[in-house]
């Protein structure tokens, strides 16, 4: 193996990652702060099909991926500002007050009528030892299926502070780098040589 060869093939950051280093944020509510404690990147399953041979069945890749659900818990805030955010997302979608409320939760910022306003972007950034960027996972299309309730408790003798869990639905998601570039584009670039670097580049920008 070249010295060349040697070096790539070295561990570039011995750093572990942390599983306290996030945040998520919702772009249908950019200034509301949901101070969540847990989240987590969802499962992908890929189905398999069935080859058939003269000895035995063989399993192969299949064509759909199954992507699981977003779950997050996070803080409640004093004026339950957050909650309701998700809780009068939630009733809308599935049992608006009204044909207005629906019409109102489908209109946009400039009173245009738009379906995707039932949707929302979402963005779970993960965040290095030093608490600075290093992924952004972004989930497209999120709509709520479930939110927790609050129960109240005039018995307890301790502060508790009020969590909630959220479990979203969504189209599809993409591990990101801070600046927006897709992760895989990123690691073949630590791993290929100066030479077939712009090369990589060229396609990614081709098949934008």
């Amino acid at each position: 193996m070249s010295n060349s060869g040697a070096l790539r093939n070295q561990i570039g950051n011995r750093n572990f990652l942390a599983p306290v280093g996030f945040k998520f944020s919702l772009s249908k509510f950019p200034k509301v702060a949901f101070f969540s404690n847990t989240a987590r990147i969802p499962d992908i399953t890929l189905g398999t099909a069935i080859q058939s041979t003269y000895l035995k069945d063989i399993d192969v890749p299949g064509e759909k991926l199954t992507y699981g659900e977003l779950n997050v818990r996070f803080l409640v805030d004093e004026n339950l500002e957050n909650y309701m955010k998700i809780h009068n997302w939630l009733t809308g979608l599935g049992f608006p007050e009204s044909g207005q409320d629906f019409i109102d939760k489908t209109t946009n910022e400039d009173g245009i009528r738009d379906l995707k306003e039932q949707f929302s972007d979402g963005s779970l950034h993960i965040l290095n030892s030093n608490f600075n960027d290093i992924a952004v996972v972004k989930f497209r299309d999120l709509f709520p299926i479930y939110l927790t309730s609050l129960e109240f408790d005039a018995t307890e003798s301790d502060i508790n502070y009020f969590t909630a869990d959220v479990t979203f639905k969504y189209t599809i998601y993409d591990i990101l780098s801070p600046s927006g570039t897709p992760l895989w584009i990123l690691n073949k670039f630590r791993r290929c040589g100066s030479v077939m670097q712009p090369l990589i580049l060229i396609i990614y920008i081709m098949s934008h």
